[in-house]
């Protein structure tokens, strides 16, 4: 039987670390801004939810959950007015059918990288590390460049 070990990293003591931004922000952050754009797809633009779902690469059980508040709901991105206004562009693209699959990738990174910028995934971070001390922590307020060299 394996045994899951969670090596995580402590800014302020520069321990090693494992569970890494990008994987909170994978099942807190993406369901949330898929919740909004979901939203705005089925109820601002008034697409079905199997449409919604084709275009967003996803199931239309997905689309209903979103829609219902059932699922990405950690965190409330859609709170911060520059990344509401940023998700709301996605899903007009999205609606007008003038976003690729990649493009859209791309976007979701540049919410990503402004949610963490602006330290709203911290609670999340401490909430999976309670020893982190999220006021010192400068993993994510840095200039994010995710790719590496």
């Amino acid at each position: 039987m394996l045994k899951y070990v969670s090596i995580q990293y402590n800014c302020s003591h520069g321990d090693l670390f494992m569970v890494t931004p990008c994987e909170i922000a994978v099942k807190s952050l993406i369901p949330s801004i898929r919740a909004y754009i979901a939203k705005e797809l089925t109820q601002t633009h008034k697409m079905r939810q199997e449409d919604a779902a084709r275009l967003l690469g996803i199931t239309q059980t997905a689309i209903s959950k979103y829609v219902r508040d059932v699922r990405g709901q950690v965190i409330k991105v859609h709170q911060t007015p520059e990344i509401r206004e940023m998700m709301y562009r996605i899903a007009s693209r999205v609606a007008d059918q003038k976003i690729s699959g990649p493009e859209l990738t791309l976007e979701f990174c540049a919410v990503c990288k402004t949610v963490r910028r602006n330290g709203l995934m911290c609670s999340l971070c401490q909430r999976n590390d309670p020893s982190l001390d999220a006021r010192h922590c400068n993993v994510c307020k840095n200039d994010l460049d995710c790719s590496v060299t």
